[in-house]
């Protein structure tokens, strides 16, 4: 780790990043996906990952005669050098404090833009279900604004979904948020964002005190095997700019596509408090379409087990049915 000074702006930064297109047209509310009732053809889960994932579909719902997808989200493909030299054994502290990140320009914009190229291209196959978690959901609001009409239903699990503040950011400094422990991320940022354009986390610390505060915040509970499994799926670098750039969703556009909120119980990045006001914003700003809510006992990052019941859950989903 290098001996960087953040600001506590970067920090926070780092805690948004933790916890999770220009131009584009939105839909008018006069098309929606209640139109899309009832339409044959097998269900596409589009998946958006949370900050730092790597993108990919969920195999067990593929397993039970479902499609997943995943969507490409910009910077963090296999030739965009996240992972790059500086980031094995042994580390280069130097190179990685100053080497420019692929992340570098890319926000929400890029972000919404990638998911709807998605939605599109798996929309006339059958149903589509939006589905992501922690900082994804950023993104999901934005499509949902965008594109109501090819979305027969939108997933947050444990994911942030803007409402009556402006973007992630706002919601952890909440009370409702104020007891997050997104903030243990901070220790692991290896270079100043104004330096390369991103944050950049180094989930291969060997600092045994950063990572037992990350587990805590992350997957308290788990075995050491399925906490280190995880981390080495993370990608070090992150947009900056993506937790506090607006995403608050619209009654007219997002609030006419049917939706579910999967809430976990430990959650210490996105806490259940925070979790239930982003759940009590959305249903009064359309209260003739509630959240359908499911409670699963899990941190924010599910085990294998844990997550066995998630699926469960968008197994039996409507739009599922056949």
């Amino acid at each position: 780790m290098t001996n960087t000074r953040h600001s506590r702006r970067t920090v926070l930064r780092a805690a948004a990043v933790g916890a999770a297109a220009g131009g584009l047209t939105l839909a008018g509310g006069g098309t929606t996906a209640q139109a899309r009732r009832g339409r044959g053809g097998t269900t596409t889960f589009v998946v958006v990952t949370g900050a730092s994932g790597t993108p990919g579909g969920i195999d067990a719902l593929s397993l039970r005669g479902h499609r997943t997808v995943g969507v490409d989200l910009p910077g963090h493909g296999a030739t965009d050098a996240q992972f790059a030299h500086d980031y094995q054994c042994p580390q280069d502290p130097a190179s990685l404090a100053t080497r420019p990140s692929p992340m570098a320009g890319v926000g929400l914009d890029a972000y919404a833009a990638a998911a709807i190229r998605t939605v599109r291209a798996v929309a006339e196959f059958g149903p589509v279900v939006l589905y992501g978690g922690s900082m994804g959901g950023a993104t999901l609001n934005r499509v949902g604004n965008a594109v109501p009409h090819l979305i027969d239903r939108i997933v947050y699990d444990t994911a942030f979904c803007c409402v009556d503040l402006a973007c992630p950011e706002d919601y952890l400094t909440t009370p409702e948020g104020s007891t997050t422990l997104a903030g243990t991320l901070a220790a692991l940022v290896v270079a100043d964002p104004a330096v390369i354009g991103a944050v950049r986390a180094n989930y291969r610390t060997a600092d045994p005190e950063a990572l037992a505060a990350l587990k805590e915040a992350l997957m308290a509970g788990a075995g050491d095997a399925e906490f280190y499994s995880t981390l080495a799926h993370l990608q070090p670098d992150e947009s900056l700019t993506v937790g506090r750039e607006n995403s608050q969703v619209r009654a007219d556009t997002w609030g006419c596509i049917p939706r579910t909120y999967i809430r976990h119980t430990a959650d210490r990045m996105i806490p259940l408090a925070l979790q239930d006001r982003m759940i009590t914003e959305a249903d009064r700003l359309t209260p003739r379409n509630h959240f359908d809510v499911h409670t699963v006992d899990a941190g924010h990052a599910a085990t294998a087990e844990q997550f066995e019941q998630i699926v469960d859950i968008l197994d039996r989903l409507p739009e599922c049915a056949g």
